[in-house]
């Protein structure tokens, strides 16, 4: 027990070949160190966890290294590899800035580095979340950190960049460190679990990858606290249990339900994951995520965004092929609304339920798909006739056509499987007759904010709303907008509009006009005595006050 070594400190990369995901950087250090090109000052900087410090602690052992291999790498033989290895090396020095960042520790930084090295060519001192520094240890760090002994070297640690002083950058080489890839992070982790004959499922550690969030330490500390609830034994189900990680096939479960436009399965089913004690926000973004995967799976250019285990990828790659590029636009228009409204709900569970519910309503039943596809082919069938074709459901009655006197092939939606999309030719002369029932302005008035309160176009409906339509002889309605952007639109949605105020007011004669508003910019010059007579007669004490201080108009 006193032996043990957690993960990520005794599969700590002692080697540049062994650090995982920064290929780029680490090639470039090892060819400073073969072309002995080396700076006095780096800067690391990245996320947490990704290989800063370790970086730096192999570029510190390589260049005191005696014997350095061609690739660039330290031989870990001579006695500098040694004492590095050992923990006892008096070349390398590490401060860690959170705690020792004022000035003084500072001064007595910069008192060491006049010490030239006992043994080996540099003195490296390592500085660990060097934004934490304050201003005046920023001030007295710059003119060492500029003008350094030839024997000294500092490599400087953040996580934080932006919070660095310009005037420190300027002095810097800056290295960038990546975020780990998961594809990175499992493949490591394999190699550990293998180190210590550990039995893993692939899915396990993909889901602790993706727990990581880019960083191998996190993704080795939760390996070991999962190795400690398994047994030694690792699997999708141990993971899940333990890190209280939310199923992806509940999210595979959901989109089927939503498909079929199974309202009910998906409310039970929300209802079985809030069982097991999820947050209801936890779920929402987590249905964001699996829609925002499903989308970029669908296109070879951005399944490269897409990163999962090769076994999870063919389940998300299976799932979107049933789903269509418009459904996943919406749905993920639907969770992100939902999710940035979830905190100011009062009854969260009803929101997570209306978001399923309007998810659902995103796709037709199989039923009503199966009709549009009946009509479909009538539709195709009948265009050869050059027949004017409508679709009417079995309970409603056709309109009157344009043209009195030509047939028009009416195609039934109803019930019965074998009625359904079967054409019928009617004549227009037996269509309901034109209506021109009288109404007033207030009547015109009524339906047409009844109109804009129902629409959809919430353009539209701002249009309309401030909009005054006007009744004009022969029932023709005269409608001003302000802009010809307004006009276009309004244009657009005039056939639908006027159709419904034909059915309202049952008036087939309707005609809209859309004009453009001209505004008069023209003003009035009164002079001082007007302007005096207008104040007056607003607020008749003014004429009191001005004979009181007798006052006069110049």
């Amino acid at each position: 027990m006193n032996n043990y070594i957690v993960s990520a400190r005794k599969y700590r990369p002692s080697t540049f070949h062994s650090v995982v995901g920064q290929k780029s950087l680490t090639t470039t250090l090892k060819n400073a160190i073969i072309n002995n090109k080396l700076a006095h000052a780096y800067l690391f900087c990245g996320p947490r966890g990704v290989g800063k410090t370790t970086c730096a602690r192999i570029f510190a052992k390589t260049i005191n290294c005696f014997h350095p291999t061609p690739d660039g790498e330290a031989c870990n033989e001579c006695e500098s590899c040694r004492s590095f290895n050992e923990n006892r090396s008096l070349n390398i020095h590490e401060l860690d800035a959170a705690s020792n960042n004022s000035v003084d520790d500072i001064r007595a930084l910069t008192e060491q580095v006049r010490i030239m090295p006992q043994l080996g060519r540099y003195k490296v001192y390592i500085i660990d979340e060097v934004h934490m520094l304050t201003q005046s240890a920023f001030n007295a760090f710059l003119k060492t950190l500029e003008e350094p002994p030839h024997h000294a070297v500092f490599i400087l640690a953040t996580t934080e960049k932006h919070k660095i002083l310009p005037t420190i950058l300027s002095r810097c080489q800056i290295y960038d460190f990546n975020r780990i890839g998961i594809n990175d992070i499992v493949e490591y982790l394999e190699y550990v679990a293998k180190q210590e004959n550990i039995s893993c499922e692939l899915e396990a550690l993909n889901i602790i990858a993706q727990k990581a969030d880019g960083g191998m330490r996190d993704a080795l500390s939760i390996f070991d606290q999962v190795v400690s609830f398994s047994q030694g034994n690792v699997t999708y189900k141990t993971v899940i249990e333990n890190l209280n990680v939310l199923d992806y096939d509940y999210y595979f479960r959901i989109t089927d339900a939503v498909l079929q436009n199974d309202v009910p399965k998906c409310l039970l089913l929300l209802n079985e994951i809030l069982s097991k004690g999820f947050d209801g926000q936890h779920i929402i973004s987590g249905l964001a995520l699996f829609f925002r995967d499903l989308l970029v799976c669908k296109d070879p250019q951005t399944i490269v965004l897409f990163e999962v285990g090769d076994t999870v990828k063919e389940k998300y790659l299976e799932s979107a092929r049933r789903c269509e590029t418009a459904f996943l636009y919406k749905a993920m228009e639907l969770t992100n609304e939902t999710d940035l409204n979830y905190r100011y709900s009062k009854n969260k569970k009803f929101s997570i339920e209306l978001l399923l519910i309007r998810l659902c309503q995103l796709k037709a039943s199989p039923e009503e798909g199966d009709k549009k596809k009946i009509v479909i082919e009538a539709i195709e069938n009948k265009k050869a006739d050059n027949e004017d074709i409508k679709i009417v459901k079995d309970s409603n009655a056709p309109k009157a056509s344009a043209d009195p006197g030509k047939s028009i092939t009416r195609i039934r939606l109803n019930d019965d499987p074998e009625q359904a999309g079967k054409p019928e030719t009617v004549s227009s002369q037996t269509e309901n007759p034109i209506q021109n029932q009288p109404f007033s302005q207030e009547d015109l008035i009524r339906s047409w904010k009844n109109y804009a309160n129902q629409s959809e176009d919430v353009y539209l409906k701002n249009t309309m709303s401030y909009i005054n339509p006007q009744l004009k002889d022969d029932y023709k309605i005269e409608a001003e907008v302000l802009n010809p952007d307004q006009a276009d639109h309004f244009r657009e949605n005039s056939p639908a509009i006027r159709e419904y105020l034909a059915s309202t007011l049952r008036n087939n004669c309707i005609e809209l006009d859309i004009k453009i508003k001209i505004e008069d910019h023209t003003q009035t010059l009164f002079t001082d005595k007007e302007k005096y007579l207008y104040m007056v007669d607003k607020n008749p004490s003014l004429k009191n006050l001005v004979q009181e201080f007798n006052l006069r108009l110049d």
